[in-house]
């Protein structure tokens, strides 16, 4: 590297470091949102440059003379070598769901400096590694999933033990994202028009390019024009009753239309539907996130959140829960999340072409999601923090403005009144999730760099729409790679089922699959009380316990490889997501507060229903039920982590003492040029 490299990337490391301290020893004064996302662009230059590189060319040592699985087993459906690009935006439309979103807005309770802390340091040391070696071990073994990979590597009883772990979260973080989609799509003929409208795109699309007779730069223009339509259009729906009718639909009907749309996604060839749609979605998302990075440099709004707010201590008014090990289980996808190990090791390792693009795609994505996990942390942040716990505290309007004022933040019903008023809502109390906040954070900043009377409504709509195509592309490629989970299980029981080239096999895992979380999801939607509320608290705890598994098989492979030298690259983000992920399991079942632990919120809740009318006792004594289900399924989840852990542990100790043989269970080496000599 020449010396002005040198000095240029010293430069970048120095600003990056002087924005971290700005961020980090701010107490009492306003500071710019510009220093996160400096902090979040040295970073992510800084680790994509070097970090990412050494890992590529000295840990993995990619290979690009050897044949990836997309072209060795290229079967047209499942199998099929996909340009870089498109394969990019598919790996990313399918990680980037709620987490980046939801997360970062949710943990601003605790004010911007943990938060984006997390995100900027989980992302590059931890994020980055375990999604592409995750990806790397895949693209190694054919295209195994995650389960797969771990009964071979780590041994059958560990497998079966992965594999029913992983199937078992799984359903809980589908049917969680497919309710947050339905939530924001429900009587909202805009989102549905547009996210409808991006299907029959996606099937032109893939059909163009499968033909190879239009290339990728068409494809691309064809796509972003019928995408900006569909943006575009929604708007006008109302100004046709009827056409606006077909596309306002309750709860129960998204429901089912979200399951269809899955199944059909895990089913159809990938070039078909499930690629063309997530690179699609994939310009919406980056351009949406890019926009919103250059209002922030337009605007420059300031920071109104605090760096450290009183609520560090567990008393939050958005979620209960100490900073320590909450704003880890909270923010997930933006910084570490194992739902990534699953695509990892699902769709995206059977279209690479090439193994160096392993690089870009499971490192790049990751650090590039990092980014979107900082946008919503400001998106949260540049709010006047009354109103934002006032959206996102529970209660009557006037409990809400009381509780949130008490507290020092203060607020009033007449502000969020002309707050709604100017949203094109009726209210924003009780709007709980994390998804309306930053909305309404996005909206605002986007509305200060347009201009007209309705700038805001349009664009805290159009947020809103944003948000639920963000995350339904995570539940195609999830339920895809779901229904590759279930035939590894299945294939156990009967070897057919397993048969991935069967299309009754597929038709019938699928089927299985999107019945298991369709049945969570309608419950949702059907029983209020017992759907978001019930499921988000378990969604964060096993996504990272994801994260677990699939580093404690990167752990394993690395041993194997003989490269136990760099064992630290993996053991330590290991070791940190252990204790977040059993610390928080442990307060969330067994907690003392009422708040905060399943069994003694739901001991609470049967001590208010005595004495009461019977209506009001019976919908206690049922929340009461479910938190305890919820804790018999943390429970369950923490116990079959546990024993992968001890598991792998085992494993290891006997390996690296020499008690037990090395076995590395990568496919056989295909040299590329043989095949591409090969094929006519």
């Amino acid at each position: 590297m020449s010396l002005w490299k040198k000095l240029v990337w010293v430069a970048v490391s120095l600003l990056g470091l002087a924005a971290i301290c700005v961020l980090a020893f701010s107490r009492g004064e306003q500071i710019s949102a510009l220093w996160i996302i400096i902090a979040g662009l040295c970073a992510l230059s800084i680790s994509y440059r070097f970090y990412s590189k050494w890992l590529a060319t000295k840990v993995l040592v990619l290979n690009d003379e050897r044949a990836t699985p997309a072209i060795v087993r290229n079967d047209g459906k499942d199998f099929v070598p996909t340009n870089r690009w498109m394969v990019f935006g598919h790996h990313f439309a399918a990680i980037a769901g709620p987490g980046p979103l939801v997360g970062p807005v949710l943990a601003a309770q605790f004010g911007f400096l943990p938060g984006t802390l997390w995100i900027l340091i989980g992302a590059t040391l931890g994020g980055g590694v375990h999604d592409m070696i995750i990806l790397f071990s895949s693209v190694r073994r054919g295209g195994k999933t995650l389960g797969q990979m771990v009964k071979e590597e780590i041994g059958r009883g560990v497998g079966v033990i992965a594999l029913i772990s992983v199937l078992s979260i799984m359903t809980i973080l589908l049917a969680v994202l497919a309710l947050v989609v339905v939530q924001a799509l429900a009587r909202s003929p805009w989102g549905v028009f547009t996210i409808a409208m991006t299907i029959p795109v996606a099937f032109i699309m893939g059909s163009g390019l499968r033909s190879g007779k239009v290339n990728v730069t068409a494809i691309t223009i064809f796509g972003l024009i019928g995408l900006a339509f569909a943006v575009w259009g929604g708007q006008f729906l109302s100004q046709f009753p009827v056409l606006e009718s077909w596309f306002r639909h309750d709860e129960k009907w998204i429901a089912w239309a979200i399951m269809i749309y899955g199944l059909a996604a895990s089913i159809l060839p990938v070039w078909m539907l499930l690629t063309p749609r997530d690179y699609l979605s994939t310009f919406l998302k980056l351009g949406t996130v890019a926009a919103l990075a250059i209002a922030v440099l337009l605007i420059h709004p300031t920071l109104q959140m605090p760096a450290i707010t009183k609520f560090v201590d567990g008393s939050g008014l958005v979620f209960a829960g100490p900073v320590f090990p909450f704003v880890c289980i909270t923010i997930a996808c933006g910084a570490v999340s194992g739902f990534h190990s699953l695509i990892a090791s699902g769709t995206t390792p059977k279209m690479l072409g090439r193994e160096s693009r392993i690089r870009d795609i499971g490192y790049g994505a990751m650090v590039t999601e990092m980014m979107v996990a900082l946008m919503a942390m400001i998106a949260a942040c540049v709010l006047q923090p009354g109103e934002y716990f006032a959206i996102n505290s529970k209660g009557a309007p006037t409990e809400v403005v009381a509780k949130v004022s008490a507290s020092g933040f203060p607020v009033t019903e007449e502000g969020m009144t002309q707050l709604a008023h100017n949203l094109g809502e009726s209210t924003m109390f009780n709007r709980a999730g994390g998804a309306p906040t930053f909305a309404v954070g996005m909206a605002h900043m986007f509305a200060r760099v347009s201009s007209g009377p309705t700038a805001l409504a349009l664009w805290y709509h159009f947020a809103i729409m944003f948000e639920a195509l963000f995350i339904l592309t995570t539940i195609d490629a999830g339920t895809r790679v779901g229904r590759f989970l279930l035939q590894d299980l299945l294939g156990n029981i009967w070897r057919p089922l397993g048969n991935t080239r069967s299309w009754s096999a597929n038709f019938l895992s699928s089927l299985l699959l999107v019945a298991a979380w369709g049945w969570f999801l309608y419950q949702g939607v059907v029983d209020p009380l017992g759907g978001i509320n019930t499921l988000w608290p378990l969604f964060g705890l096993a996504n990272q316990l994801l994260s677990v598994i699939a580093l404690c098989l990167a752990t394993t492979i690395l041993i194997k490889m003989q490269k136990t030298k760099y064992l630290f690259i993996t053991v330590v983000p290991l070791a940190f997501m252990c204790t977040v992920t059993f610390s928080a399991g442990y307060l969330k079942i067994f907690s003392a507060d009422p708040r905060l632990g399943f069994l003694s919120g739901a001991q609470s809740l049967m001590e208010k229903a005595s004495g009461l009318d019977v209506n009001k006792t019976a919908e206690l004594v049922r929340q009461a039920a479910v938190w305890r289900f919820d804790a018999i399924v943390a429970g369950s989840f923490l116990v079959l982590v546990l024993l992968i852990v001890l598991g792998s542990a085992i494993q290891w100790w006997q390996l690296i003492r020499g008690t037990k043989p090395v076995v590395l269970r990568e496919s056989e080496f295909v040299p590329l040029v043989h095949l591409e000599t090969a094929s006519p």
